[in-house]
């Protein structure tokens, strides 16, 4: 069961977490949400735990300070959608809708309306992305879902379902096109063995800029908070 520790001051919060995997103490700082989860194996004593937590304070401290200020949606506000910086302005009737480099919303829950509308646009990038991947590796997929996670952009079960984060809709059109890639090559490889990337390599030979962007600018997407 997860328990939660305070060091320092002003107090920094962190979550121990026990793991049967875990054969040493790590530290991993969300980027998304800034939570701190210190794993330690089972047999580890709580005391250990502590005292490695106080050795990497000013590390949690730093990588909490590079963590992207989070956005909160407002009138004015410029979201990246489909490679382009969109500009949210007032907008007449129910639906949101584009206008060149300016998003149109209704009044009343601009959040909520803002998310959904990059919610439909990720779906019908994504699928289309997905059939075309499929299609290049002689496989079919079991239809993709989309959810806003925080650990991880993509996955594909053991059934050929497609798992997507549905911010990849705000990221450059080729990183979307190479998370679609890399999930759809699970299709024929379920592990990232040199044979997987070699399959990721045959549908997106250049892929290692894109993938590189994620790492860079991920966290970003992820700070763009669109409901309270």
């Amino acid at each position: 069961m997860d328990r939660t520790l305070e060091i320092g001051t002003p107090p920094l919060k962190i979550t121990l977490r026990r793991s049967a995997r875990a054969r040493r103490f790590s530290l991993r700082v969300s980027r998304a949400d800034g939570a701190v989860v210190l794993s330690l194996p089972r047999w580890a004593p709580e005391r250990e735990a502590l005292g490695f937590a106080l050795s990497q304070e000013g590390w949690i401290r730093k990588a909490l300070a590079a963590r992207p200020v989070v956005v909160a949606l407002a009138l004015g506000s410029v979201i990246p959608l489909g490679g382009e910086m969109l500009t949210i302005t007032a907008g007449p009737g129910r639906a949101v809708r584009r206008m060149g480099d300016r998003l149109l919303v209704p009044t009343g829950g601009l959040g909520a309306r803002v998310e959904a509308y990059v919610k439909h646009d990720a779906r019908q990038r994504l699928m289309v992305a997905s059939d075309h991947y499929a299609a290049a590796v002689g496989r079919s997929h079991a239809g993709i879902t989309l959810r806003d996670t925080r650990s991880r952009w993509g996955s594909c079960s053991a059934t050929g379902k497609l798992m997507y984060s549905w911010r990849l809709a705000m990221a450059p059109p080729a990183v979307l096109d190479y998370v679609a890639a890399h999930e759809v090559a699970h299709l024929v490889e379920m592990n990232h063995s040199a044979a997987f990337w070699a399959v990721v390599r045959r549908l997106m030979p250049l892929y290692a800029p894109h993938r590189a962007w994620l790492r860079a600018h991920g966290a970003g997407l992820q700070a763009i908070r669109f409901r309270d």
